[in-house]
Parts: C-alpha cells; structure tokens; sequence
C-alpha cells in the first residue's frame, strides 16, 4: 500500500509541480554556475548507496560534507541557495528517487555517505532496513536542529509504530513546519 500512494502521489505531484521544478532549474542555473541539480551521495534502506537529486543550493567548489559541519555555511551558499533551502523547495527532485523505489514520502531522512555516527546508530536499532523518506517523525520534530542521538530516537519510535495513517500525519504536519519555517538551518 505504501509502494503505491508513494509512486501515485508521486507522479501526481511531478504532474502538477512540473512548471514550478522547471522554473526552479532555471533559477538555479542563471544565478550561479553550475548544474541545476547535485546528486548526492546517500545511504538508503540496508545502507546501500544511491544519488539523490536535489535543486543546488550551494557552490560548485563546496566540500561533500554536512552543512553544519562548514566554517561559515553561508559564504558556500548560491544567491537563491538560503530561499530553496529554507522554503525546503530544493528537495523537490526527489520525487525521482521516489518513483524509483529508493526512497519514499515518509522514512529517515538519508545520511550522506560520510555520517559514520548516523549510520552505525540507526543501524544498531534496525533503523538502516526502512526506505529514507522526503520527510519523517524526525524532521516534523526538529529538522536540522537536533543531535544525532535523537534523530535515530525519533526514527527508531517510527519504526515500532509506523503506519498509513501516521504517515498522512506526518506528511500534513511538514508541510505546516515547511511554511512556518521551523527547524531549519542553511
């Protein structure tokens, strides 16, 4: 039941937003040099590896690692970067992942390649066999903001209790955090 609302409102949504994903790329393309879209290294459901697309946000030059892990993130960031990232439209090509089966609308959101302590955690609480989500318990409850050993908290909860019905919930409550903006950092 998942696999199919996962590649039905996928679609639908692709249909609908289409416009918008293009306007986007161009956006992305006239204000800094570059790609419109950086694939990223990520960690999917039994920690094997896959890129996952997203409008860039930051510059060409800027090292593969966590945002929060950069001396002044700021400077990396593309003119129209902060905007996409904090109105969270840069996660929009996802929908590809999506309708490939690597990802889906609600799961763990997906450790870059190089979160070794991310990783080893959800790991250790069985959290690495669900597929990563556009969005998750976790991000409806911090996003960008909380430590590493409460995300994998968070994600392990969904794990024991995930369901149709949560997933709606949780769906309806990112959007509601998305445009208020909480819980997000560049």
């Amino acid at each position: 039941m998942k696999r199919l609302f996962d590649l039905l409102f996928a679609g639908l949504l692709a249909l609908l937003l289409w416009p918008v994903l293009c306007l986007i790329a161009l956006l992305v393309r006239l204000s800094s040099p570059g790609p419109a879209l950086y694939w990223s290294e990520r960690v999917g459901r039994g920690n094997v590896l896959f890129c996952m697309p997203k409008f860039r946000t930051m510059r060409t030059d800027t090292p593969a690692v966590a945002t929060h892990l950069l001396d002044e993130p700021d400077r990396w960031l593309t003119p129209i970067g902060g905007f996409l990232r904090t109105s969270s439209l840069d996660e929009l090509p996802q929908l590809w992942s999506i309708v490939l089966g690597q990802m889906s609308f609600v799961g763990p959101r997906p450790a870059l390649f190089n979160q070794h302590d991310l990783i080893t955690l959800r790991a250790q609480h069985g959290v690495d066999q669900l597929l990563p989500g556009l969005t998750g318990w976790a991000q409806i409850h911090g996003r960008d903001e909380l430590a590493i050993p409460d995300k994998v908290a968070l994600d392990t909860e969904y794990l024991r209790t995930q369901s149709f019905l949560l997933d709606l919930k949780i769906m309806l409550l990112t959007v509601a955090r998305v445009l208020a903006r909480d819980g997000v950092t560049h």
